[in-house]
């Protein structure tokens, strides 16, 4: 992923699109097995090397649901959980929908980190 994004990088700038303007999302959840989704959470901080902001949007996803054996509306802790540790491995920014329980996993996540 990290050459892709390599690429990618490359071509925006190419394109005239302004560093500041690139956020990098390994993009959970889409056209990967539950298994290469949970290794891009487990090797997220390897984006970092990039220089620019990583961005992951693990909520609710179908690859918890595989892993945790649980339907959409029960993937809360799943989704707490791919926060907490995309956070630990690097994640600048996260995608949720339930905002107000991840805001605290995520202040708690990045205190546990500093």
């Amino acid at each position: 992923i990290v050459a892709y994004f390599k690429e990618r990088v490359s071509f925006a700038a190419a394109a005239g699109i302004a560093p500041e303007q690139v956020i990098i999302d390994p993009g959970i959840g889409f056209g990967k097995t539950p298994e290469q989704n949970r290794e891009v959470v487990r090797r997220l901080e390897e984006l970092n090397s990039l220089g620019f902001p990583v961005l992951i949007g693990p909520s609710r996803k179908s690859f918890i649901g595989y892993t945790l054996d649980l339907p959409v509306e029960e993937r809360l802790e799943g989704t707490a959980a791919s926060v907490a540790v995309g956070i630990m491995k690097g994640a600048d920014i996260v995608r949720v929908h339930d905002v107000k329980e991840m805001v605290r996993v995520a202040r708690m996540a990045d205190a546990l980190k500093r």
